[in-house]
């Protein structure tokens, strides 16, 4: 890992951009920590210019509750290497959506397979580094992202406590295995009227969570309605989950 950049935003969060193997990320850690200081890793739909400024806003409201947040650039995304299978597939995901017909498992299976398959070791090795680094040393959770990312990783990396997932996009259904074998304690948000989502597949795979404490939070509105108390919420979530694991 290679800082490249500091800065003071205006309530004091550290905000570092950095590189690991050549890929973008970004770490956000609480003005006031005075000692080691547990991490959420910030998952999101991919480009981190354009994801910016909810990034931002969601780490610095991280890090008024005491928590770093870290965010890694995606495959294909931003400036790396486009795929061009996974631009095809999501032409055809988009076709599917605008002619209001079903998305066949293939689509979904050709755009989302391949990025959880290298985005997930990525982020293995990120959280190496990060949890190497003296001010961070952990409890670890899960925000947001690709939901297929935040499964696999749930599945694969035990020092992930617990996961606030966004229920906003294609989940492959030979993913669905997976899902039960799901333990750690979940808070999955679903935006009612998703217009690129699949309402009855993202309650499918709630149910297929094999998760004792898993939490739903349905709200009325489109992808990008999500209610600002939901990161509130989301605070008291990991304040139960990674202060206890702490």
């Amino acid at each position: 890992m290679r800082f490249i950049s500091e800065r003071r935003l205006d309530d004091g969060v550290r905000e570092r951009e950095f590189t690991l193997d050549e890929i973008p990320g970004i770490l956000w850690t609480p003005p006031t920590a005075s000692g080691p200081t547990p991490l959420i890793l910030q998952g999101h739909p991919g480009d981190l210019r354009r994801m910016y400024p909810r990034l931002a806003a969601r780490a610095r409201h991280a890090a008024a509750a005491g928590y770093a947040s870290a965010t890694l650039e995606l495959p294909g995304a931003g400036d790396r290497p486009r795929s061009a299978a996974a631009d095809q597939a999501r032409v055809d995901l988009r076709r599917a959506i605008q002619a209001g017909e079903p998305v066949a498992d293939e689509i979904v299976e050709r755009l989302v397979l391949p990025l959880v398959d290298q985005a997930v070791p990525e982020w293995r090795v990120a959280l190496d580094a990060l949890l190497a680094l003296p001010e961070i040393d952990g409890p670890v959770g899960y925000a947001g992202g690709v939901i297929a990312i935040g499964v696999r990783l749930a599945v694969v990396e035990p020092r992930i406590s617990a996961a606030a997932l966004f229920a906003g996009s294609y989940v492959p259904r030979v993913m669905f295995e997976e899902a039960r074998q799901v333990t750690i304690p979940l808070l999955v948000l679903l935006q009612w009227d998703d217009e690129g989502n699949d309402r009855q597949l993202a309650l499918d795979l709630f149910d297929a969570f094999g998760s004792r404490e898993k939490t739903l939070h349905a709200n009325m509105g489109g992808h990008t309605g999500i209610p600002a108390h939901e990161g509130d919420d989301g605070n008291r979530f990991f304040a139960r989950h990674l202060r206890a694991a702490g």
